[in-house]
């Protein structure tokens, strides 16, 4: 199992072989904003056009396999708050205004399409094909070390009977280890969560520390029951040119989306 790169024309989305249903991860590439922001900008607060930024979700949902209207967007905050969302609930955050604050979102609603947005921070994606869930998360460092990852399975098997060792996982493009170097705010909030288990992902290099956030999240799944895990090999902060990096372009950027909704029937 492994992550795939799928091409059409200029975009370039990335795409995980353990989740067939609709879903990516997507670069900077396809779009049509301009200047600072080209080209595949899927973030309605970066300085946008409004409709550069829904001309980009109908490239990036041609893809994939929504409309614009189907997102249901979350509003980040770096906590832990999981949502649960409908058919309602379609269109807020692109058309609508999302008032909740949330940083994972859950369904069992087909043609309900979850939208996160990452740019270094970590997006984790997670399918249940029995129960029919998916969910779609945003983990920067805060939330990696309140473990949002695990209270989204918790909240996919609590509201929608979904079965932790049956979840498949994808855990997407983000900042690495070797370019997250930090202060020992990061590994402290990462032992005073999961204590000495926190060390193996935490290397120390003089005055400063490189944490791995893929690593401390999948790790978050195991300790849920999900064994299914992918997880992608590339760094944002390495590669600003094919990735938004906040850290690379200290804030002056767009946004990537990581995208999952099951398929209606007849659509």
């Amino acid at each position: 199992m492994s992550f795939e790169t799928r091409k059409v024309g200029k975009l370039e989305v990335l795409t995980s072989t353990r989740i067939d249903v609709p879903h990516g991860f997507s670069t900077r590439f396809g779009g049509v904003s301009t200047g600072y922001l080209s080209s595949l900008n899927l973030g309605t607060s970066r300085g946008d056009l409004p409709e550069n930024v829904r001309e980009n979700y109908a490239i990036l949902g041609a893809a994939i396999g929504f409309s614009p209207e189907d997102t249901v967007f979350a509003r980040q905050v770096h906590g832990d708050v999981v949502a649960s969302v409908g058919r309602d609930h379609r269109g807020q955050g692109l058309f609508t205004p999302v008032t909740q604050e949330r940083d994972g979102l859950v369904t069992n609603v087909p043609g309900v399409f979850l939208t996160i947005f990452t740019a270094d921070c970590v997006p984790v994606l997670l399918y249940d094909p029995v129960s029919k869930t998916v969910a779609g998360v945003h983990a920067g460092w805060r939330g990696t070390a309140l473990g949002i990852v695990r209270r989204a399975v918790e909240t996919m098997c609590r509201d929608y009977g979904a079965v932790s060792r049956n979840i498949r996982a994808a855990i997407g493009p983000s900042i690495g280890p070797c370019c997250f170097e930090t202060h020992n705010d990061v590994p402290d909030a990462m032992a005073e969560a999961l204590g000495q288990e926190a060390y193996g992902f935490i290397t120390r290099s003089g005055e400063k520390f490189h944490v791995d956030l893929k690593g401390i999240n999948a790790h978050w799944l195991r300790k849920a029951g999900v064994e299914q895990i992918d997880i992608s090999r590339d760094c944002t902060a390495c590669q600003p040119d094919r990735f938004w990096s906040h850290r690379i372009t200290r804030g002056e950027r767009g946004s990537m989306a990581a995208i999952i909704g099951l398929p209606e029937e007849n659509r």
